[in-house]
């Protein structure tokens, strides 16, 4: 998958817990990854549109059929088939023996309202058109990896990929997880909001990392599978929380596209804790994110404002902060094992 890994946990199988996440993240990355030229997904994107059904294995259809759900769920704002815009506007995978400029030429979208795959037969699947599974692919090793760990009756962890997140139970701190949302203007700064979560999974659609000059064009990874561009809606970055990771990835990038006119109302619609962060820098939130939300760095500026105010005789003030300790990625833990990123 290509994201930094860690695991924090509680719990006298918490050695035994880093190794089967970093186990699963393997055999996700070797299935579903278009980077590697032996991965799984490569070999049956190198068939797409030959009328070839592969073989694959059932992670790779479990895969691809929560793919074409996601696909269905958001009415295409969701989907997988952007691999030739990704290859197109310079961002390279696997060589898949495709032309994506070439391909692009007599492109008039019309495949996006057909499913991504056809099943032929269970574990036989054959595509139309390449994709590439890496957000949802990542939130899906995100859900078997916290089932593993479930299994190992593990009551309180958290799994960072990469900064999309999974936790259950209390910090060791006790109460809820800190998670900071990243300012996507100062990556290395201070959070934007800190969320407190006990349970659930969060995933950010951002361009603060992944983003190019292309022929002279800037230009960033979430592509509007309606035109094959970048979005560009006057949106930085937004985070959503939800009860699984694959669904979190998949509405953070399909609010994303709802640009900074739509995604309040497209939230709110969908019932989805989210927030998001528009071009002029400012954070805004549903009411279901606001209920989870601990501490927001424009209102406690604002309060050391007020009290610097009321009390202009002292000598300084600085920032008022969450009462813990949080990171970007996850609080402190008793058990922490990391790995600079899953394998490929």
């Amino acid at each position: 998958m290509g994201s930094p890994l860690r695991l924090s946990a509680v719990g006298r199988d918490a050695d035994r817990a880093w190794s089967e996440v970093t186990d699963e993240f393997a055999e996700a990355d070797i299935a579903l990854s278009r980077f590697r030229d032996d991965a799984e997904l490569v070999a049956l994107d190198r068939y797409a549109g030959t009328g070839v059904a592969r073989r694959v294995s059932r992670r790779l259809e479990r895969a691809v059929v929560a793919a074409e759900r996601a696909r269905r769920v958001t009415r295409g704002g969701f989907d997988a088939r952007v691999l030739l815009d990704l290859e197109r506007l310079g961002e390279h995978g696997a060589d898949i023996d495709v032309d994506a400029s070439a391909a692009a030429v007599d492109d008039d979208r019309s495949w996006v309202d057909r499913p991504i795959a056809r099943r032929l037969a269970r574990g036989f699947l054959s595509l139309d058109r390449p994709i590439d599974l890496g957000g949802i692919g990542k939130g899906l090793a995100l859900r078997w990896a916290t089932a593993r760990c479930e299994r190992l009756r593990l009551h309180s962890f958290l799994i960072d990929a990469g900064g999309d997140i999974v936790v259950r139970g209390d910090a060791p701190e006790a109460g809820p997880w800190q998670i900071g949302i990243e300012d996507p203007a100062a990556a290395q700064g201070s959070p934007l909001a800190v969320i407190g979560l006990a349970e659930g999974a969060i995933a950010t659609s951002s361009i603060s990392h992944r983003r190019w000059v292309h022929q002279g064009r800037r230009v960033h990874h979430l592509i509007d599978p309606i035109t094959g561009q970048p979005a560009s809606g006057g949106l930085l970055a937004v985070t959503v929380v939800s009860r699984d990771p694959a669904w979190s990835e998949v509405w953070s990038k399909t609010l994303f596209l709802s640009g900074r006119r739509g995604i309040a109302d497209e939230a709110r619609r969908r019932g989805l804790a989210a927030w998001w962060v528009d071009d002029s820098g400012g954070l805004s939130m549903t009411a279901a994110a606001r209920s989870r939300t601990c501490w927001v760095r424009a209102e406690a500026e604002q309060d050391q404002r007020i009290a610097a105010s009321a009390a202009s005789n002292s000598s300084s003030f600085g920032i008022l902060s969450p009462e813990r300790a949080f990171v970007t990625a996850a609080g402190s833990a008793a058990t922490d094992r990391r790995a600079g990123s899953s394998s490929g």
